[in-house]
């Protein structure tokens, strides 16, 4: 079975940790981009296709939960996986009913990334096959229509 990589982007302050995290979902076969705070995220996904987003909480300037919210409304099928520290759990909750796919806790266990990636990029794929069909539903209907 072929796998088709991921288009993931990793947003983070921390250079390092985006650095060493980008090499090993790359060395999986990932496609990833990096942006080190929620500006430059946007502005990746204005350019670029992303299937999912990690995206840390915890950032100077514009926080992670400001960046999902920006997300969701310029790019509602993108999916968001959040990244938290010990202390804000609660943050990451409110992240979710705001339309993240999931969170990590700081440090995250590569293999549980992974899995949650999966995860994430199926919902994506299993969204937009559902707005093909009803696009083409749509289609048949206005023809029948004319």
């Amino acid at each position: 079975m072929i796998k088709i990589p991921a288009k993931v982007l990793i947003v983070d302050d921390e250079k390092d940790f985006v650095e060493m995290f980008s090499l090993r979902l790359e060395a999986q076969g990932e496609k990833v981009s990096t942006a080190y705070n929620g500006k430059q995220a946007l502005e990746v996904l204005e350019h670029v296709a992303i299937d999912v987003v990690i995206l840390d909480i915890r950032m100077p300037g514009m926080d992670g939960i400001a960046v999902l919210q920006q997300i969701k409304i310029l790019h509602p099928i993108v999916e968001v996986i959040l990244l938290t520290g010990h202390g804000s759990t609660e943050t990451a909750v409110e992240g979710m009913k705001l339309g993240a796919f999931d969170y990590l806790m700081k440090p995250a266990d590569f293999d549980e990334i992974k899995i949650k990636l999966e995860n994430a990029r199926k919902r994506k794929d299993e969204q937009e096959e559902r707005i093909r069909k009803a696009e083409a539903r749509l289609l048949v209907r206005r023809s029948g229509d004319v």
